[in-house]
This record gives C-alpha cells, structure tokens and sequence, in this order.
C-alpha cells in the first residue's frame, strides 16, 4: 500500500544522438540560427519553442497521469468490486512496466533515434490510456497500466535527452530546471485534478482526459529533430534478462511485508538475473546497464546520490500524512493541503535551479540541496509541533528547496559525465535509479508500519529519510563536475 504515495519527480536523460544527416528542414533551421549555440542545437525559431513544449508536455502527461491513478485507487476498488489491497496492482503494474523497459527503451533510443522511440512511447501511452477508459474490469485495467507504463519508459527515457539536442549547451540547466518545473506543478496539481474529476464523473474519465493532451503532443512532436541512430541491433536475450530482473525486484519488493518467503525467492531470483545480466553485457562497447558510465566516478556518484535521494524523498512522502492525519488530527483535505507545499516548493527552487547549475559547481549545489533536504525531514521528525500543525509548513518548504536544488544540480552533472553518443544510456540510468529509489523508500515504510506502531512510524520514517538525504548531499561532494562554458 504504502507504493500509493510514490511522487514521480521525473527528470530524465540529456542527450544528443549521433551525427546522421538532418532533414531539409532541420538544415535549414541550422543555417537560419544566428549564434554558434543555435547551430549546435540544429532548430531555429518557433520551432524550437514546439519541440521543447511536447517534450515538456510529454513529461506533464505521465506525471498527471501518476497522480490522478494514486488518487483514485479506492474510487477503482469500489466500482470493479476488489480489496484495496488488489486495487494497488494498478500502480505495481505501471512501476514494473517502468522499470522493465527504461534501460531498453534508451538503448533503442540510441539505436533507432530518440524521436523516433519518444513519438512511439507517446503514441503507446495515449493508446493505453483508450483501454483504461473502457477497462470493464481490474485484470483488464492492469494489463493496460502496463502498457501505460511502457509508453512512459520511452518518454522517461528519452525527454530531458531531447532537450540536449534542442537547446544550446549554454541553456541545459535551464532546460533540467524546466522539467523540474513541469514535473513538480503536474505533482502538485494532479490530486486536485483527479478528486476534480472524480467528483463530477467515474474514474474512466480520469484517462479520457489524457487523450487532448496526448494528441497534441504526437502532433507537435514533429517539431523535435530527427537525428538519427546508431543502428545497433539489441540483445533480446539482455531484454529478456534485465525485463526478468526488474519485475522479479518490483513484484518481490511489494510482496515483502505481506508474503515475505515468496519475496525472497523473487528477490533471489531477480538478484541472479542482474549477475547474469552484468555477466553478457560486461564485453560490449554499449552495454543494455550501460557499465561503460558506472565506471566514471562523476556518473557513478551521481547515480548512487540519485537513489539515496528518492528513497528518502519517497519514505517521508509515504510518511507525512500518517504524520499529520494519526499524529496531529488533520483530516484527509487539510492534510493534502499541508502535503502540496512540497511540490510547490520544488517548482520554485526548480525556476533558478537550472540557471545556478550552469554557474555553479553541481557537485556543490546538490551537496546544498541534500542538506536542505535532510535538515527539513529531521525537523519534522524531530522539532516539537505542540499542536501547532502551522509549524511543519517552514521545514516542508526547506524540503521543495532542497529537493529543488539537488535534483537539478545532480541530473545535470550525470548527463554531462556522459559522452553524447550515449546520453540516451544515461537517461535510462537517472530513470532506473530514481524508481528503484523509490520502490526502496517505500519497502522500508512498509515495513516500519509492520514492525513498528501507526503513530511512531512515520516520524521514524522521516528520520530514516533525513539519513538518506543526507547521504545524497555527503555523495554529491564526491563527484567531478563538469562545468559547461558560460
């Protein structure tokens, strides 16, 4: 259950394909630019304008998409007649589908083109959300919320990696800090938006309303540049594999409170498959997990900063309204209220962020960030409210402040220590650790909810949260990095 609460702070990869010939019309955007960074960036405008808005617009679809399906699990259990506990197989479903085809998806990226892979992914998402609309039953919405979150993998993968190829190098912070945005407004809005429409229609009309959005995004996406691929052919087998491995971890990871000598066995499982993986992928020049990244220090801190940050990010978010509906009596509407000064927040810092990264050492803004990050959780955890609910509102800000910053300053430094060639790798990388960040922070206040109390569990977990922040910052130190000319 805990799972329902997962944020999807998306901010996926930045890359720029390989050197294929461009269009006649991407030619002649190039000759028409008139600063050294605009020929780099291969569109003129407006064009550049629409392509950057589908990709944002892409972003904005999947994250509302999240946050609305969470709102209205019990609505769902109601209308189809299953538990609760069966109506979470609809976020299980898009979270393994997730995690099975990021890391695929960028390597067809690579090897197809990322426009190509991006316009597919979209194409499928919006389709999917058609069978959700008619879904009579829950098998049948499951399966299509997979098919969903296939779409979003390409989309994950491959936006912020498009936005490389849009925007001049000098403007990629920028272009970072406005995923951050899009994504922490899509956040922040889609509870209102899916209790919006849940009060006026039944809950197929959540995924109706994807359906506009989603063709005006196939249509503007025509303005995105088509580079072309590599043409590498991929492994099926290390499909097969690396699909095996992460729906074994995600499966598993959600049976552990409940069933957990089952969970074992897939968590074995799945742990054996990734050597395996790891063991057929080591020898390539452009391996599925891309190792040829992980072995840059830059990459790897970044990677391992982005995973201890999600996972503390997403256990106080499951945390905190526990914290404020059984520790401090708030009902449902104040408590969700309370909860969107979060996102809001990150919006905010995320509009300067992108602008800081680009002058500012990332190693040192995300170092920043963490530490905001985890001073605010430990004063919600730690400082004595008396009542006063008014006095989580200053540490919940530091928490969108720091958040804000780290991811900004942490995602550019992980698409910068990878070479161009394989920033679609890089960007199933930042999607892979971000969503097993979050599936870790969930594991773990589910099973304080098991082991502990209802009301001592969450302020523990936002403790363990504020250790994990903590953690990211003390790693972003660690890393080198790039600084991209003023």
């Amino acid at each position: 259950m805990a799972s329902i609460y997962i944020a999807f702070n998306v901010s996926s990869s930045m890359p720029r394909g390989s050197t294929s010939p461009a269009r006649d019309s991407d030619r002649k955007d190039v000759r028409s630019a008139g600063h050294p960074d605009d020929a780099i960036s291969g569109l003129g405008e407006p064009r550049r304008t629409v392509a950057i808005a589908s990709v944002l617009a892409a972003m904005v679809l999947v994250v509302l998409d999240a946050a609305v399906a969470n709102v209205a699990l019990p609505t769902i259990a109601r209308s189809l007649h299953v538990t609760a506990a069966m109506s979470v197989w609809v976020i299980t479903a898009y979270q393994t589908a997730l995690l099975m085809a990021l890391l695929p998806c960028a390597a067809l990226g690579e090897s197809l083109g990322y426009r190509r892979v991006f316009t597919a992914g979209v194409a499928l998402f919006t389709g999917a959300s058609v069978l959700c609309a008619l879904s009579p039953s829950l098998s049948w919405l499951v399966a299509a919320r997979f098919l969903q979150g296939l779409g979003g993998a390409a989309v994950m993968a491959l936006g912020v990696a498009l936005l490389r190829v849009v925007v001049p190098h000098r403007q990629l912070g920028n272009a970072i800090g406005w995923n951050a945005l899009a994504v922490a407004l899509s956040s922040a809005a889609g509870p209102a938006i899916g209790a919006a429409v849940l009060s006026a229609a039944n809950w197929h009309w959540l995924f109706v309303v994807n359906l506009p959005l989603g063709v005006l995004v196939l249509h503007a996406t025509r303005a995105l540049p088509d580079v072309g691929g590599t043409a590498r052919r991929l492994d099926l087998f290390s499909v097969a594999l690396n699909a095996g491995a992460f729906a074994s971890l995600v499966i598993g990871t959600e049976l552990l409170p409940t069933r957990p000598a089952l969970a074992a066995v897939l968590l074995a499982a799945a742990t054996l498959e990734l050597v395996a993986l790891v063991r057929r992928e080591m020898p390539k020049e452009a391996p599925l997990i891309p190792l040829d990244l992980l072995r840059a220090d830059s990459f790897r801190f970044s990677v391992i900063a982005s995973a201890c940050c999600f996972a503390g990010q997403t256990a106080s978010m499951v945390a905190l309204p526990f914290y404020l509906q059984h520790g401090l009596g708030q009902d449902t509407l104040m408590a969700g209220l309370y909860m969107t000064v979060w996102p809001l927040t990150v919006a905010i810092a995320a509009s300067f962020a992108g602008r800081l990264a680009d002058r500012v050492p990332t190693a040192w803004l995300g170092a920043a960030g963490g530490l905001c990050l985890a001073t605010g959780l430990g004063a919600a955890a730690l400082w004595p409210l008396k009542g006063d609910t008014l006095l989580l509102v200053p540490p919940t800000m530091l928490c969108g402040l720091g958040f804000g910053l780290f991811n900004v300053a942490n995602n550019r430094n992980m698409f910068l220590s990878a070479p161009k060639d394989r920033s679609g790798a890089a960007g199933g990388m930042q999607g892979t650790a971000r969503l097993f960040g979050q599936t870790a922070g969930a594991v773990i206040m589910a099973l304080l909810f098991t082991l502990t109390s209802p009301d001592a569990a969450p302020q523990i977990g936002l403790g363990i949260g504020a250790m994990l922040t903590f953690v990211a910052g003390l790693v972003s130190t660690l890393k080198i990095s790039p600084m991209s000319p003023r």
